[in-house]
């Protein structure tokens, strides 16, 4: 049996065309898969937890991330609006057993939310952080939530 671990890295920006003299840059590109590969493991944690476990705080603790997530995936996603713009949409309490799939969801849609914020030539609407402190501090924050909730 062949036991191997695969490390793919993400190139800073992409070359494209044809020939050396054709190439350009696209963007920068942004890997996030620290954050993706977090969020998979506290969403597979969640949906093998009891009952009982998830009752005892678990759940709650995992939904408050995932609509900490969910705030900020939206907050990179809207366009740059004015005054007036539409409140962020609040994750819904769907129950106990379904957590798990939240957060993952949440967690995956701040991941694209952030690689497409890397290639945006303007940065992030709202804010003066790079992309890549929002991947560090969404990171740690799914790491504090599934200490928490596996306590």
């Amino acid at each position: 049996m062949l036991c191997c671990s695969l490390h793919a890295t993400v190139p800073e920006s992409s070359p494209v065309g044809n020939g050396a003299a054709a190439a350009r840059k696209v963007g920068r590109v942004l890997d996030t898969s620290p954050l993706t590969a977090a969020v998979e493991r506290f969403a597979d944690r969640l949906r093998a937890m009891p009952q009982s476990r998830l009752q005892r705080g678990a759940a709650a603790e995992a939904l408050e991330l995932a609509r900490e997530l969910s705030v900020r995936a939206q907050a990179l996603e809207a366009p740059r609006r004015g005054a007036g713009a539409a409140p962020a949409r609040e994750m819904p309490d769907a129950g106990v057993f379904v957590v798990g799939d939240q957060v993952a969801v949440a967690g995956l849609d701040l991941a694209e939310a952030l690689r497409a914020a890397a290639e945006d030539p303007l940065g992030p609407p709202g804010t003066a952080k790079a992309p890549s402190e929002m991947l560090d501090e969404a990171v740690r924050l799914v790491e504090q939530a599934e200490a928490g909730a596996t306590r």
